[in-house]
């Protein structure tokens, strides 16, 4: 089989519920189908997969998870009955469920670009569930009246509604943007041509191929609800957004 590449729509638009698709190649051996365009987040730089299922002649068939496999997205189905090559059908995600992590991916963001803007400290780590996360940053030193400092400054950002921009960019353009990693580490491969970047206007851009809100006034009340030393110069922060 050659490579197939599935549209991902939800890299340009992550308000996208649902879509018409066609099966453009099927694996009997893992229950899984590869979709000539998709709205499901696949998961990946600490954002989970999308949850939600392919509507087959009408009846939902629940999405187990999404497997990339020689460089294509496999959605494998609960069913043992798969749908023939060239069959229409709908790929539905669960929207609660992804806008949850929207708004807690652009929280996220919103946490690094404050404490990059006001204390210069880089991520090295960070994972998310649906309204709740946490970020390691290098900071040799924590304290509560650091974290309410923090918290204070990124409710603020919540109700400056801030735009959120997302781009896509040539390798070359995109590397040209101060600070674009923000991780100690730069996890993009190289034989990536094209970067994605989130930007939250007049506060945080960066590279970034996750789903989020279009402004920031969209995230709600965030709270930090536990921090923790994870190294001599590695803190850790606990975030919660309030439903």
């Amino acid at each position: 089989m050659g490579l197939i590449v599935t549209r991902q729509l939800y890299y340009t638009d992550s308000y996208a519920r649902e879509c018409k698709t066609t099966i453009v190649a099927v694996n009997r051996s893992n229950n899984g189908v590869v979709l000539d365009q998709t709205v499901f987040y696949p998961g990946g730089g600490g954002q989970p997969a999308d949850r939600g299922a392919l509507i087959i002649n009408d009846e939902p068939v629940a999405l187990k998870r999404i497997d990339r496999a020689d460089g294509m997205l496999y959605h494998i189905l609960d069913s043992p009955v798969l749908p023939e090559v060239d069959s229409r059908v709908v790929a539905r995600i669960d929207w609660e469920y992804r806008y949850a992590l929207m708004r807690t991916h652009t929280a996220m963001h919103i946490l690094c670009g404050v404490v990059w803007r006001d204390y210069s400290a880089s991520v090295t780590g960070g994972n998310m569930d649906p309204l709740k996360g946490r970020m390691d940053f290098e900071f040799e030193t924590m304290c509560q009246e650091l974290v309410m400092e923090i918290e204070d400054s990124i409710n603020q950002e919540v109700a400056n509604a801030r735009p959120v921009k997302i781009d896509i960019l040539p390798r070359e353009e995109a590397f040209q943007i101060p600070d674009l990693i923000r991780t100690k580490i730069n996890l993009l491969p190289k034989g990536i041509s094209q970067i994605r970047t989130v930007e939250i206007v007049g506060l945080d851009l960066q590279a970034d191929g996750g789903t989020h809100v279009r402004n920031t006034s969209e995230v709600g009340r965030l709270k930090v609800v536990d921090y923790k030393s994870k190294g001599r110069i590695n803190k850790r922060i606990y975030l919660e957004v309030i439903p």
